[in-house]
């Protein structure tokens, strides 16, 4: 390990011999980084944390904070993080709480541009994309190859689907399918993610699906479930086309336009729709 002489490294820490911690760094004792990851200048990395290898971190971003949820309680939670990301100036990341898994979890090759809010118990894929001041509520999940320009905020429990985009300013209160473009407040889906998906080597005739699956599921004016028969009639055997319609049915079988509603009733949080609206006070 090179640390400057500055740089507060608890001796509990498990850190790899070629790490290299900057000045004013702070590494916490229940933290593990991987080799060849670089903390710049003024990052922290804290909390029961796991980094894996070749991640680097820019200046006061804060890896491994407690949870912002008033019902955590200080339980021996984490923040895992794969390899090969880049966190920018002043990202943070929160670790995860009891009730929702206890896990934060990040995949690898992703970048995180600067101000992007991390909260408990959120997971990201692999080679995911987020521009500055992105701010994801607890228990979001992104998938593989999302990429979202600036200024984007999600709602707790919605999924982004791999290969979407989120057009910057965006409130996304709803899942967002996978292979789309998305934007708005409210959202609407745009059109298929062609630049993203020919970036990655997809197919022309799977493109061509999936414009159509966008034109009869979004465009078209037909009832959803109509909608759905026909895509499958037309596209039986393309992968993105079944992946596509089974996140859809997913949707379905959540709540409020979010798959994952199905974890919040399971694991007992309180559903703000479901709670009686108390009376006013009486005005003395």
């Amino acid at each position: 390990m090179k640390a400057h002489p500055t740089a507060i490294v608890d001796p509990k820490a498990r850190i790899d011999d070629d790490v290299e911690i900057g000045p004013f760094c702070v590494v916490g004792p229940d933290v593990a980084i991987g080799a060849g990851s670089v903390l710049m200048n003024h990052a922290t990395v804290i909390g029961r944390t796991t980094l894996g290898k070749k991640n680097t971190i820019y200046p006061h971003a804060v890896i491994g904070g407690r949870p912002q949820d008033l019902k955590y309680r200080g339980e021996e939670t984490e923040a895992i993080v794969g390899e090969g990301n880049v966190f920018r100036e002043f990202v943070t990341v929160n670790i995860g709480t009891a009730h929702g898994g206890g896990v934060t979890r990040i995949g690898s090759h992703g970048l995180l541009m600067a101000g992007c809010h991390i909260a408990h118990d959120c997971e990201l894929g692999d080679h995911v994309i987020i521009a500055n001041n992105v701010l994801l509520a607890g228990h979001v999940k992104i998938e593989d190859y999302v990429g979202m320009s600036a200024y984007v905020g999600l709602h707790h429990f919605v999924t982004v689907g791999k290969h979407a985009f989120v057009g910057g300013f965006s409130r996304i209160s709803v899942d967002v399918p996978p292979f789309m473009v998305v934007a708005g407040v409210p959202m609407s889906v745009v059109s298929p993610n062609a630049v993203g998906l020919r970036r990655r080597g997809v197919p022309d005739g799977t493109l061509l699906a999936l414009r159509e699956a966008h034109r009869l599921m979004w465009r078209s004016g037909l009832p959803k479930p109509e909608a759905v028969s026909l895509i499958e009639q037309r596209y039986p055997r393309d992968p993105e086309i079944k992946y596509l319609l089974e996140f859809m049915k997913a949707i379905d079988r959540g709540k409020n336009g979010r798959a994952r509603e199905a974890l919040r009733i399971a694991g007992g949080f309180p559903d703000p729709d479901d709670e009686p609206v108390k009376p006013a006070e009486p005005t003395p």
